[in-house]
């Protein structure tokens, strides 16, 4: 836990876990099966689309007790927690609203008399969702998966078992029939006995490159679709004409946004050379007169802890090993002398390609620059690694920067302005980032037969 002491709710939900065997887990995929073709043909799109603004409706009602959990439960400030809920509620509202056009039949002209595609729902889709986004996660793929006419099974990270539950009584509350919204409350070691399942048709998960390699293998013997989002180690580019302020609120804002805990984070700061250590200083000066420690359940508080202390450790040792192959510790580097999971806001300088850590993702307040000699250069370093999920590019010339942002190799980029998810833009990567989309039409496709009708 986050915080210094569990909810006891928290541990009431855990204990649940040891009671979710086999044959109750059967029995629950079996309901969510018997209800797929009473929601996928019977129940018309417009309902669906007004049950999924109803959920809108529930979360925005209740964002402050919502937003409480998952401050409770993973330590987000309530603040960030808040804003999580009310983008939820925006992904809900923007698939009821464009749901049927996205998925209406897209006449073709052939040698037939009639020939269209159309979007069918696949069937059972099980989702495994992570704790840092621990709502937001969850609903970008739930709102269109359901509009599309799935059914949703949700595994959600152990740590965050009061978000679950409560996602899912936002459905039931807003309408949605029993058991198309279900909360698996199990544990790792049975996701593979659900993805193997014959009444299960697909899977999305969202987590660690090692999660979903094995998501994905199984699948794969199955042959079931998969969509992967999984790490990130976003490079963020400035280049000397550019808004140097903008760029450094940007970059605060990015990189301990959650406090670093996100896969979309800015993560590898790659600086011309001749602004570098103009940068760097005031990069410094920002995130200390930024972060303030405290409960993060306290408005005013700044500084929140990390979800887990084994994350902060993972991450400390990485900070540490990256000092002692040379790198320069410009400030952090420790865990706050605190109860709770505290770590300082992280500056390290002059990172290079004999650090290990320069293939590695650093999930946390951590922040890495590197030096680049010109636009290439800069490109070249953004590459050098095995994820490519997002990115960002800040320059005066607008034109050079798009040509950068062309040559990067992510699922997005963008220029002068901070790499984030919008329902209205496709979501995911390439390499080791993951495969397939969510957000936009092309995410509520994802779980869709394309089908070709053709008529003569």
């Amino acid at each position: 836990m986050a915080l210094t002491s569990m909810n006891p709710a928290t541990g009431e939900i855990l204990a649940e876990f040891e009671a979710w065997d086999q044959q109750r887990l059967d029995l629950a995929i079996r309901r969510a099966s018997a209800e797929f073709l009473e929601w996928s043909q019977l129940t018309s799109i417009e309902t669906r689309c007004e049950l999924m603004k109803n959920a809108a409706d529930i979360l925005r009602e209740q964002q402050d007790e919502l937003a409480k959990l998952i401050t409770l439960e993973m330590g987000k400030s309530i603040n960030e927690a808040k804003a999580e809920i009310e983008k939820s509620a925006w992904v809900c509202e923007f698939y009821a609203e464009h749901g049927p056009d996205f998925l209406a039949d897209e006449t073709i002209e052939t040698d037939a008399h009639k020939s269209y595609i159309c979007y069918q729902p696949l069937g059972l889709v099980l989702a495994v969702m992570p704790w840092n986004f621990p709502f937001w996660q969850v609903f970008r793929f739930a709102a269109p998966a359901l509009i599309a006419g799935n059914i949703g099974l949700l595994k959600h990270a152990s740590n965050v078992p009061q978000c679950a539950q409560a996602i899912e009584q936002v459905f039931l509350e807003a309408g949605f029939p029993p058991f198309v919204f279900t909360n698996l409350m199990i544990g790792s070691d049975q996701v593979e006995s659900v993805i193997r399942h014959r009444f299960v048709r697909a899977v999305t998960l969202t987590g660690s490159e090692n999660a979903g390699r094995k998501v994905a293998a199984i699948a794969g013997e199955e042959l079931k679709k998969t969509v992967l989002e999984l790490g990130g180690s976003d490079a963020f580019i400035v280049m000397s004409d550019a808004d140097i302020p903008a760029a450094i609120e940007a970059a605060v804002a990015s990189r301990y946004l959650n406090m670093g805990q996100s896969c979309i984070a800015a993560k590898r700061f790659i600086i011309d050379q001749f602004i570098y250590e103009e940068f760097i200083t005031r990069l410094k000066t920002a995130v200390e007169a930024k972060f303030v420690e405290g409960d993060p359940l306290d408005p005013a508080t700044t500084l929140c802890p990390m979800a887990r202390q084994d994350l902060l450790d993972e991450l400390h040792q990485q900070v540490k090993t990256c000092v002692d192959y040379g790198a320069r510790l410009i400030t952090g580097g420790y865990q706050l002398e605190r109860p709770g999971c505290y770590y300082a806001p992280t500056i390290l300088a002059d990172i290079s390609s004999a650090m290990p850590a320069y293939h590695e993702e650093f999930f946390g307040p951590v922040a890495l620059i590197f030096k680049a000699t010109e636009p290439a250069h800069a490109v070249g370093l953004a590459n050098a690694t095995q994820f490519g999920l997002g990115g960002s590019v800040w320059s005066g010339d607008p034109a050079t920067a798009e040509t950068m942002a062309l040559r990067m190799e992510s699922g997005a980029c963008f220029v002068n302005g901070m790499t984030k998810s919008d329902p209205r833009l496709p979501f995911g990567g390439v390499k080791n980032s993951g495969y397939g989309r969510e957000l936009s039409y092309h995410g509520i496709r994802e779980f869709t037969n394309v089908k070709s009708i053709w008529i003569k």
